[in-house]
Formats: structure tokens, sequence, C-alpha cells
């Protein structure tokens, strides 16, 4: 079954892609359809331009965010959570303009409402039917891919075991090959493994057909290797993939480009330059403005509340560091009876005698974090990005933990993807900032307005309150 039918749904890829995109775009816009008659609303050019707007908005965001790439890319978890993101993203577009143009009260509330949910739960349900269907046909052999490894050392083992935890993905090892005698493979995901051959005899099942991906995972020291087996296999149909071990990628992930046609590896380096570093800004100072219209009757009330409960300033400004090491100064409100901002800052710590029980309950929330968002209007921090420690905090760790300073090639953030990840609070041991560090140089390596509006989005429903922000 697999031979005659193993590709009988790879040559309509292109065709079920353009498929998707429309039965998105109907149920954007019957969707809405439909809502109008069943709320017995009249439709009109107010709703017509919405939806124009969400239609032209969802395919441009969808695409930047690969929505419409082979699924294999994606777990059902990963694209349902990428729809939702990017359909709220169109929500707080659409209410933007409808604020800024005062034409909210034109639109049933319903209706929109009603619209806003119904949209992502169809095209979600429409992806778990797609699921299911591929699945059912992949349990008949049905549009899968053979995949074969080339070397048998730790990268082949990762890569095993990507395959084996992402069933969803339909790839099937055709074998690992290898130069070397013949051994025991360590156990991965509790199946045993096995050398299927040499090299050589890679090459020879390629050509015969039976495999679609090639991973080949030398390490770089063996460079005549690899150029040899990449000549070999440009005699066959395989798609072909290097897997560097590069011992940079431990640290952080490297980016291929070139100057002049030379291809280079970036190791350390911004993602915010050109046409992207405008971006963020744009991104900071849109949502820097709107959320600081919401929070400025709660920020005066707290403001009131730490006076009437303690004696000292209402904030709390200490130097922290910013883009490129550049010493910063970070405002937040006061929750502590000291002022410290010298060579030895002492982390808060639990039951901490320095904390008001004011501050207390501001530190738990998050509520103490809030003047932040007029230090974004400065240009001194971003909404997302790594959170800043004091000046001497920073000095202590960058000598403990390699490549410490690298979370400093952009701007500190008032919520990031360690602080959405548990790297919250307290780091009273090294492995807590490795961890954290671990994270922040993620967030730099992956940046997209995506990822922060991802971010953002989960900080809104868990990143606030926290049991460990003492």
């Amino acid at each position: 079954m697999s031979s005659q039918f193993g590709g009988m749904i790879r040559p309509y890829s292109s065709e079920l892609s353009l498929l998707s995109r429309l039965v998105d775009v109907m149920m954007i816009w019957l969707g809405q359809e439909l809502l109008l008659r069943l709320f017995d609303v009249d439709s009109g050019n107010r709703y017509t331009y919405a939806t124009a707007l969400a239609l032209v908005s969802f395919l441009f965001l969808a695409e930047t965010q690969s929505i419409y790439s082979s699924w294999r890319l994606f777990s059902l978890k990963s694209m349902s959570l990428r729809l939702a993101l990017v359909w709220f993203a169109i929500v707080v577009f659409l209410m933007g303009i409808a604020f800024l143009t005062k034409t909210s009260s034109d639109y049933s509330r319903r209706v929109m409402v009603s619209w806003f949910l119904l949209v992502p739960l169809l095209m979600i349900a429409q992806r778990i039917f797609i699921q299911l269907v591929m699945r059912n046909l992949r349990e008949q052999g049905m549009n899968t891919r053979t995949v074969a490894i080339a070397g048998a050392g730790d990268n082949a083992l990762k890569i095993v075991k990507g395959i084996f935890e992402s069933g969803w993905m339909g790839l099937k090892l055709a074998g690992i090959y290898d130069d070397r005698k013949e051994q025991r493979l360590p156990l991965v995901e509790g199946r045993n493994l096995e050398i299927s051959g040499n090299l050589k005899k890679l090459v020879q099942d390629a050509k015969s057909g039976g495999i679609d991906y090639v991973y080949i995972a030398l390490p770089m020291k063996a460079e005549n290797r690899i150029i040899e087996i990449v000549n070999a296999l440009s005699d066959t149909t395989a798609s072909v993939y290097v897997v560097p071990d590069f011992f940079v990628f431990d640290l952080m992930q490297a980016r291929w480009f070139n100057v002049g046609g030379i291809p280079m590896v970036s190791i350390f380096e911004s993602p915010f330059y050109g046409v992207d570093s405008w971006s963020k800004r744009l991104e900071d100072l849109f949502l820097g403005i709107l959320i600081l219209i919401l929070i400025m009757v709660p920020m005066l009330f707290i403001a009131i509340g730490i006076k009437l409960t303690s004696p000292g300033p209402v904030l709390f400004k200490q130097r922290r560091y910013g883009l490129n090491g550049k010493v910063v100064e970070v405002w937040k409100f006061r929750s502590m009876r000291v002022m410290q901002d010298g060579h030895e800052v002492p982390q808060a710590q639990k039951h901490d005698p320095r904390v008001t029980s004011f501050g207390a309950f501001l530190r738990r929330t998050s509520l103490d974090e809030l003047p932040q968002f007029i230090n974004v209007l400065q240009g001194h921090m971003s909404i997302v990005g790594p959170r800043p420690h004091a000046v001497s905090h920073n000095e202590q760790y960058r000598k403990l933990i390699r490549g410490y300073m690298l979370r400093h090639k952009v701007k500190p953030g008032i919520t990031g993807w360690a602080q959405i990840n548990g790297w919250r609070g307290e780091t009273d041991t090294l492995e807590k900032m490795a961890g954290r560090l671990e994270c922040d140089l993620h967030y730099i390596q992956n940046w997209s307005l995506w990822l922060d509006i991802r971010i953002i989005f989960i900080t809104i429903f868990k990143g606030f309150v926290s049991k460990q922000a003492y």
C-alpha cells in the first residue's frame, strides 16, 4: 500500500494550501453573514468594510506566520495557537480602528463579539478534521515520507527522537547510516536502533527512490566526507539537509547570511535592524500609549495607596543595564521601605522585612511594574524583552554564566519569554539564572512581532500573579 500510494497526496500540496486559504476566507465572510441573519441585523457597507479589512489582515498575517506552510512543520496545538493569536491581533486591530474613527457604536456588539469568537473556533475545527483525515491516511500507508540519517552521533539521536515524538509529521525512519562498524546504539523513546549500513549504501538506497529526506548529521570536522556524500546524493531525487554541530548552537542558534555572495554564520547579533527595528518601536509606541490610557486610573490609586501606607516617594528608580549594556533608569512603584541601588542589592526573598504590606501585594500582582510603560515611551525599555536586572546582579552573573551579556543585544522588557515560562522571582541559584538566560536568548534568536503578540497574550492570562514574586 505504501509504495503504491505513499506519494499520492504530495503532488497536490499547493492545491491543498490554496483550498485551505479559500476555506478560511469563506469562514470569515460567511461567519459574519450568518450572524447578521441570526441576530436580525441589517447588513450594510460598514460590515462589508470590516470583513474586507479582516480578510486582508488575516491573509497577510497568516503568511508571515507560515499558517499555510506544510502541516508537517507544526503540531495541531501549535497551529491552533498561531491561528488564535493571529485572529486576536486582528480583533485588537479592528477595535483600534473603530475606537480611533469613533464608529464602534455603528456595529452590533452581539454580532461582532460572536464573530470574533466563532471564526477561530471554525478554523481550528477545520484543521482538527484535516488532521484526523491525515492520520487515517498515514495509518493506511499514505501521505508519509521516509527519512535517512547520515551519521550515528548525538545529532543523529536528537533527530531520531524528534521523529518519534512528532508522529503527526508523518515521517518514517528509513535507517541510520555510518561508515563506522555496526554497533548497538542507545535506546531512543524505548526503541532499539541499529546502523543500517555505510554511507555508500545510503546513496544506493536513495537512488532506488525509497528515501525522501536525507539528514546529514556528521560532525563539521568531517568536511570531506560531507562534501563527498552531498555530491553523491545529487544523483538522487532525495531532499538533502545538513545538520550543523557548531558549539555555538548550545548557546544561541546562529543564523546564515551572506556578504557579497560569501556565506557567513552570525553567532551573536541583535534581531532589530532596519525595518524590524522600526516595527518593534512602532509596536512599543502603539501598545504603550494604549495601555497607559487604560491604566492611568489604577496607577493613580496605587500611588495614593503607597503614600498612605508608608513614608517615602511613590516611584523607585533603579539603574539597570539596557540596550548594548548601557545603563538606564528603570521606574517601579516603590514596594520597599528602602531604596537600594548600590554595589550590593540583595534580591527580595520570601517574607522579606524590607517589603511593605501594600508593596507585597503590588509585587505579587506585578502592579509595581506599571510605571515601566513610561520607560517604554522614553525608549529605554520595550514591552517585551529580557527582564532588566540590577547593575550589581549583572556584574555578578556575567562572570559566572557564559554568554550572559548577550541578553543585552535588545532592550529590556516589562514581560518576556522567561517570565511566561515560569522563570520569575528570586534567582537564588545559578541554575535558575541560567534557565532565565536560556529563555532570553531563545527570544532574541526567534524574535518576531508574532512572538511578541503571543507573549503579551499569555502574560494577560497567567503572567501577572506569581507565588514566586516576593
